[in-house]
């Protein structure tokens, strides 16, 4: 049992430690990282470079993958470009295993008091993030050191020895069976570091042969797929399409390594050896191989690096496969489900910069369907269609719905621990998802009042439909220029958003002047001009509500 505990024990603390070193990381550079990955550039290399970096100083493969399909969902990086970054994702997340690897175990508690120092004491935000990474540090090194003590009897007792020989990459079926058994832990873990540290601590107590450990560690590619997977479910075409890129070249890299299996094991101990000088894998040194981590680490890059590169060059026909394997047909959820959430996941309100990322697709979703709306209503006053009028309800519940859900899941992040800078983000994104409603409110106040005019059988003089026409195009312009400004995150973009003001301001005031004068010489009548004069206010209303939205994006409120 006290093997049992101790193992266990071990890899609950290595977990709990690579969350909270991650989360920790994420803080400092979450919004820079959603920032870098929203804008990478069309040049495959380049996208490549910014998945290494973004993935090397977050640590989570994860939260890198689950940001890109979301992006690719809401278009704002098409598929080439978020294939490319998951390339160098794979290569970023092996920092993790090379890390692993070094023997710096002495220093874990050491580094855990320094974080609880700093994370309880100082009491500065700045250092309590600081003291997140160094506790979660420490607590990744001393659950590895925990681990590798709860296996280390087990190597004399003959049953486990037995069970793990069995574990022999020796011919394709035992390669094969390693590379299942690397996948399964993998997704039953949801942590491709965690099935490293595993690997490691198995192999240093002489558990695991090098070729075992090798294998175990291909399995572990495929299995860290399933994030992307899980987080593609319910998303656009293109959205599974780069999950099914991901998975691709994964399982083709392991598949191709399988084929070469025994070369790919020389080029691992010729880098490490020869290169890196680097002593034998299955040397012992009382009782334990020291080794034999670097070595596994470096199967791990070498594979991630060799396998990135190999696909780099064949990017095209990537997208190509990708997109066959996933066909329109099969993922009709292109054409969205208005009534219901699409990229916010409640698994991921404990991981701030992913969540924030999450809200700000939805609320670019909820920016879109009131433009869809606002431009179903304004034309009818022209057209007269009833039919084509109502429309505008289907909407509005959606704007209703997404309120209330995107705010709900953003007081939950507010609820955690979170930045000052993130909660500052929190509430702006609720001002923004707030006054989207409210346009949203005022559009279908208009549809309300041109139901009026249609079913009282009144018209408007031709200055006055002149002047709808008018303001109706400005707010337009003004709506969009606040989407688009949610899309690019613009802190720039209250000097445009004062010129719309007032130029709303100045045509609602000319446009209240004419009408006077059109009811003072009889071309306009009371009943329709009523409706007009409302009608007009709303447009006001709109003009406000998006110069609210502006302030939130700015981040002036």
């Amino acid at each position: 049992m006290t093997v049992i505990f101790q193992t266990l024990g071990g890899l609950g603390l290595f977990l709990f430690g690579m969350k909270i070193m991650s989360e920790g990381l994420q803080k400092v550079a979450g919004k820079k990282m959603r920032w870098i990955l929203s804008v990478v550039s069309n040049n495959r290399f380049i996208g490549c470079g910014t998945g290494i970096l973004v993935t090397s100083i977050v640590q989570s493969s994860s939260a890198t993958t689950v940001m890109l399909v979301s992006f690719v969902d809401a278009g704002l990086i098409n598929l080439a470009q978020a294939i490319g970054i998951i390339l160098g994702a794979n290569i970023g997340t092996t920092v993790t295993a090379q890390l692993i690897a070094f023997k710096i175990s002495a220093y874990a508690l050491p580094a855990i008091a320094a974080g609880v120092f700093l994370k309880f004491f100082v009491g500065k935000r700045k250092w309590i993030y600081v003291g997140d990474v160094l506790l979660g540090f420490g607590l990744v090194f001393y659950g590895l050191a925990t681990m590798k003590a709860g296996f280390a009897p087990l190597r004399h007792e003959p049953a486990f020895i037995t069970l793990f020989t069995r574990f022999n990459a020796d011919g394709p079926v035992g390669i094969f069976l390693c590379i299942l058994a690397g996948t399964a832990l993998t997704m039953t873990v949801q942590s491709s570091s965690a099935t490293v540290g595993i690997t490691m601590a198995l192999a240093s107590q002489g558990l695991l042969n090098f070729e075992a450990s090798v294998a175990l560690i291909l399995g572990d590619n495929i299995g860290t797929t399933i994030t992307a997977e899980l987080a593609s479910i319910g998303a656009s075409i293109n959205a599974h399409r780069t999950a099914r890129a991901h998975t691709l070249f994964n399982v083709v890299g392991v598949f191709f390594i399988i084929l070469i299996f025994p070369l790919f094991l020389k080029m691992v101990l010729w880098i490490s050896g020869f290169v890196m000088h680097m002593g034998p894998p299955d040397l012992m040194i009382d009782g334990e191989r020291p080794n034999i981590g670097r070595y596994i680490a470096n199967s791990h890059t070498v594979f991630n690096v060799a396998n990135a590169f190999f696909f780099l060059m064949f990017l095209p026909y990537l997208v190509k496969v990708a997109t066959w394997l996933t066909p329109y047909d099969k993922a009709k959820k292109d054409m969205d489900d208005l009534h219901h959430i699409k990229y916010v996941d409640l698994k991921f309100v404990e991981v701030p910069s992913v969540a924030l990322a999450q809200a700000g697709l939805e609320i670019i979703r909820m920016g879109e369907a009131v433009q869809t709306m606002y431009d179903d209503v304004i034309i009818c006053l022209k057209e007269r269609s009833i039919k084509q009028l109502s429309k505008w309800r289907k909407r509005e519940d959606t704007l209703d719905i997404l309120q209330r859900e995107i705010t709900m899941f953003l007081v939950r992040v507010m609820q955690g621990n979170i930045s000052l800078e993130e909660s500052r983000e929190v509430r702006s994104l609720i001002r923004m998802t707030n006054n989207i409603e409210r346009i949203g409110d005022a559009t279908e106040n208009i549809a309300e009042l041109i139901s009026e005019f249609i079913e009282q059988g009144l018209y408007l003089s031709d200055e006055a439909l002149s002047e709808y026409e008018g303001i109706s195009n400005e707010i337009r312009k003004y709506v969009t220029l606040v989407v688009d400004s949610i899309k690019r995150e613009d802190k720039e973009i209250m000097a445009k958003a004062e010129k719309f003001e007032r130029n709303v301001k100045r045509i609602v005031e000319k446009i209240r002047e004419s009408h006077l004068i059109r009811l003072q010489s009889g071309v306009c009548t009371v009943d329709p001009g009523l409706i007009f004069v409302n009608t007009i206010t709303a447009f006001e209303r709109m003009g406000g509500f998006c110069f609210n939205i502006s302030q939130a994006v700015a981040g002036v409120r």
